[in-house]
């Protein structure tokens, strides 16, 4: 690339950065920057109650076991179905075909000439006189025609209706079903447990805030430290410019100085990145946004406030068998596999329902039109038609009744399945009485590591005290030319470590504090 390129290159950049900047610059201003909060513990807790991502799914169980309850309470309620249907009948059989009943059909016509025929001789007219049966079938097809009358075919079946159609309800009501007066009280219990996981989560979460927080008040108070040490350091190497410049060091301890100083900014750059990494893992906990600006108030430093009311290992355990979610959640657990094995015992017994069952039905030909002879004139007819829905067509039907089932032998299977269950309960009560133990350790574990964290604390506290006399003295030493930059820089990592390890016996404290209250099941809201 020669001269000129260049030059035209960087005018072209420079012009775009003029051209960009004001741009970028209103986007900056037009993005919305999120407020700082500032954080207690206690609000921290607060605020994991109620929008930490593992208790929101824990509540949302505790919805699930509410309607499941409804669900098996809807066993025992009366059930009701309706329904109904139509059915086209295009071409039905003729229920006495292949018999000699169907030359009934045909005699149809024949009662009527031998009904006719002793009207005739009974009347006491003598011009009405009998007539022969192929007489009578004509003089009636007759009257038919002049009525208008479609004939009637005998090869029809009579019995054959087109629409039918049905409509009904039926109710049932349960009288005695065992299972499902137990599944209730399996629903119930199954609630019940899910209430305890929910107080299991609580506890589990309200322990990871309390050590996200004081890890990040660590990580925060280590940062002030090395800045402190920081600072200290640079006016060290000052000094040490000084006294080189005046002839009374070396440039050795000048450059020592220098380097001790770049290594120390270097380790101060990465507790501030840690610092802030601990602020966003404890705003994930806490189910906010982890770009928002979190500000904690609070310090490590031990206070008397922080000292519970100690309590005897028994004494701290007895209180822990009493309020730790997951010792309820074991004697629920055996008490919903008691249901379970109810549940299969009710085998053993019948299941007896109420029923009732309302129906309408129709069954409604497509010809409806009713043949009937006119009073006082032989062999002379008329038509009508049914409407619909005329009540010779429409009928309802009520039943009720008591049904039961009763499984009397299923091959040993529900004794089979009861001796399991036994068996699971008993694993059951062996997992409790084991919790129970591990309880005993935990609160065990928990004392010990506050009585030998507050020991920490107390021993550091003096070493602290005593560390920073020595870095005063160095530093006095220093500036009357009596001491070195190195006694200095010593006493400076001494004082620097002191504060350090007190401050990592104060957390590990408060961490073991905050075992023990989950230890007991101490409440979560103003534990200590």
């Amino acid at each position: 690339m020669n001269y000129n390129t260049k030059i035209v290159t960087l005018f072209l950049v420079t012009l775009v950065f003029i051209l960009i900047a004001p741009l970028s610059q209103d986007l900056k201003a037009s993005t919305p920057q999120r407020d700082e909060i500032a954080l207690t513990l206690d609000e921290a807790l607060q605020i994991a109650m109620i929008n930490n991502y593992l208790i929101r799914k824990g509540l949302l169980d505790i919805e699930l076991a509410d309607a499941q309850i409804r669900e098996a309470w809807g066993s025992v309620y009366p059930q009701v179905n309706a329904g109904g249907g139509y059915t086209r009948n295009v071409r039905s059989p003729n229920p006495f075909a292949g018999s000699d009943a169907g030359g009934i059909f045909q005699a149809f016509g024949a009662l009527d000439w031998l009904a006719f025929n002793e009207r005739s001789r009974t009347d006491g007219d003598p011009s009405t006189n009998p007539i022969p049966f192929d007489e009578f079938l004509d003089r009636q097809e007759q009257g038919y025609r002049q009525a208008g009358i479609r004939l009637p075919d005998f090869s029809d079946n009579p019995f054959a209706i087109e629409n039918q159609f049905e409509f009904g309800i039926s109710i049932t009501q349960a009288i005695y079903n065992g299972a499902a007066f137990a599944a209730i009280r399996g629903a119930r219990q199954l609630r019940e447990l899910s209430e305890d996981q929910v107080h299991l989560e609580r506890q589990q979460v309200a322990d990871e805030i309390r050590k996200s927080f004081y890890g990040a008040l660590l990580a925060q108070e280590q940062t002030r430290v090395l800045r402190s040490s920081v600072h200290r350091l640079r006016q060290t190497v000052e000094d040490t410019r000084v006294a080189v410049q005046a002839g009374l060091l070396s440039k050795f301890d000048r450059m020592s100085a220098e380097v001790e100083l770049v290594n120390l900014e270097t380790n101060l750059i990465e507790a501030e990145n840690q610092a802030r990494l601990a602020i966003r893992a404890l705003s994930l906990q806490l189910g906010i946004p982890v770009s928002t600006p979190v500000r904690l108030i609070g310090q490590l430093e031990y206070t008397p406030d922080l000292q519970p009311d100690m309590l005897s290992v028994e004494e701290a355990w007895r209180m822990a068998l009493l309020q730790r979610p997951e010792i309820r959640q074991a004697e629920n657990f055996i008490q919903l596999l008691e249901v379970n094995r109810s549940i299969t015992r009710a085998r053993y017994f019948p299941v007896v329902n109420l029923f009732a069952n309302a129906a309408y039905i129709g069954q409604v030909p497509d010809n409806r039109q009713v043949i009937s002879p006119v009073e006082g004139q032989d062999f002379t007819y008329r038509a009508t038609n049914r409407g619909f829905f005329n009540d010779s067509y429409w009928n309802s039907a009520l039943a009720v009744g008591v049904q039961f089932n009763w499984n009397l032998f299923n091959g040993f299977q529900t004794s089979s399945q009861m001796q399991q269950q036994r068996i699971d309960i008993k694993r059951a009560e062996i997992d409790r009485e084991f919790l129970k133990n591990a309880v005993y350790l935990e609160v065990d574990q928990a004392i010990a590591s506050m009585e030998t964290a507050y020991q920490r604390i107390m021993s550091q506290q003096r070493n602290r005290e005593q560390a920073q006399l020595n870095y005063d003295f160095s530093r006095t030493r220093l500036r009357e030319g009596v001491g070195t930059p190195l006694e200095e820089r010593q006493a400076s990592s001494l004082l620097d470590q002191s504060r350090l390890n007190y401050l990592v016996a104060v957390y590990d404290y408060l961490t073991a504090l905050s075992e023990y209250q989950r230890a007991i099941g101490k409440p979560i809201l103003n534990s200590h």
